[in-house]
């Protein structure tokens, strides 16, 4: 794990997301939530907007993960929490622990209209420890030790190349926290989660499902990662 590594970074992110394209993924992104809470479908609503705009694959992506509905965000910001004293946290392992790398990577990440921070880093089964994943991995253990939980499980997708190696990194990179640490190498990591409080994850279907969940990687980000590219479209549906 030597090698320097940028996760997520698409030498062409330079040019399709500086100053002048951003203005218009804004103007897309106002268009595509105005379909979004009118009913339409986020599959083909994004594509309409996609095409009006012409806007390349990339940033058709970087729409569907960082616009919501006006819905979607009530459902999720109602379920959002603070206070984990003493509790336990359900980790979707991959989902958090790459956009952190990304993060480190300072390759390009979006403040979503739901408030979570987001990448655009494919998984695709197939995943690689990286020179950032134990400084990934430690950042959660600093901030899950701020507010002392008692417990951290972390869900990792069995059928991702090397989910064993990382949940060997990840139970050796937490041992010196005040906390228990379990990990699980599982097929359907995402409905276990659904049925789960405390969760911390960003993907949106999970939130929508979860009986609760915690923002840790944006209070991550915020606090310990201050110069990273991300583009924030948090402010443009109305968020307090």
């Amino acid at each position: 794990m030597s090698k320097i590594v940028k996760r997520g970074f698409v030498p062409t992110d330079e040019t399709e997301f500086d100053t002048d394209s951003v203005k218009i993924l804004y103007q897309a992104g106002k268009d595509l939530c105005y379909l979004l809470n009118h009913g339409y479908k986020i599959k083909s609503a994004s594509v309409f907007i996609g095409n009006h705009y012409m806007l390349s694959e990339r940033q058709r992506l970087a729409l569907v993960r960082a616009v919501s509905s006006k819905e979607d965000i009530q459902i999720r910001k109602e379920k959002e929490v603070c206070d984990l004293n003493g509790q336990t946290v359900n980790i979707d392992g991959f989902n958090t622990i790459i956009t952190l790398e990304v993060a480190l990577s300072d390759s390009l990440l979006f403040h979503c209209m739901d408030d979570t921070i987001r990448d655009l880093a494919a998984l695709r089964g197939t995943y690689r420890l990286i020179d950032k994943t134990d400084t990934a991995i430690g950042l959660i253990g600093k901030e899950l030790e701020q507010k002392n939980i008692r417990k951290a499980v972390f869900y990792l997708d069995a059928p991702v190349s090397n989910s064993g190696r990382l949940a060997g990194l990840i139970r050796n990179g937490l041992k010196p926290f005040p906390f228990d640490v379990e990990t699980e190498i599982i097929c359907q990591v995402d409905s276990v989660l659904e049925s789960k409080e405390n969760v911390i994850t960003s993907d949106a279907i999970i939130l929508n499902k979860c009986l609760s969940w915690y923002n840790l990687n944006k209070n991550i980000i915020r606090n310990s990662l201050k110069n990273t590219f991300c583009i924030d479209f948090s402010k443009a549906n109305g968020l307090p």
